[in-house]
């Protein structure tokens, strides 16, 4: 057995889309800022009609040949993970996983004021499935949204002076 030892950061989360721009402005009202108005490394760009995506790429993502799209990547403040966004062009696509659904099924944005934050979004347009809920001993409060394509994205406002504090094994 080898004495090597993977280490990976953080790189991003990819949402294939079916409308490319009204998904980015769906994202802008979240904070996110296109970082790059491509994805370079599989040839696509945010340009209207998209472009031919090579094919030993399509192959390494289980992509059918002659795939094209439009992408970029969206940085919310400059940290990790950034997401891509990817509109497949003429793909049968499925609708997102729900929560019950094994898999990846939300992604989850921390607010610093979930009462304030969901106002404003639903101002916006943005729809939830619920208002913002208090969780178990007020340990945090959530509030779960969906993109224009159904992907689910969790709100969440963490109360650490109300978490147990249990050391490891507990």
């Amino acid at each position: 057995m080898s004495d090597y030892q993977p280490v990976f950061t953080w790189g991003h989360i990819n949402i294939n889309v079916s409308n490319f721009d009204r998904s980015v402005a769906f994202y802008q009202k979240f904070g996110f800022e296109i970082m790059m108005p491509a994805i370079p490394y599989l040839g696509l760009k945010d340009k209207e009609g998209g472009a031919l995506m090579p094919q030993t790429i399509a192959s390494a993502l289980g992509l059918p040949e002659g795939v094209s799209g439009r992408a970029c990547i969206m940085q919310l403040n400059t940290g990790f993970p950034k997401i891509d966004l990817m509109e497949l062009i003429g793909q049968r696509q499925q609708k997102p996983l729900k929560n019950v659904d094994l898999g990846l099924v939300r992604i989850c944005l921390s607010s610093k004021n979930l009462q304030k934050d969901y106002n404003y979004l639903v101002e916006q347009g943005v729809e939830f499935l619920s208002s913002p809920q208090g969780c178990k001993d007020g340990m945090a409060d959530i509030a779960t949204c969906v993109d224009p394509d159904g992907t689910l994205i969790e709100l969440i406002q963490v109360y650490l002076n109300k978490w147990p504090r249990l050391s490891v094994g507990d």
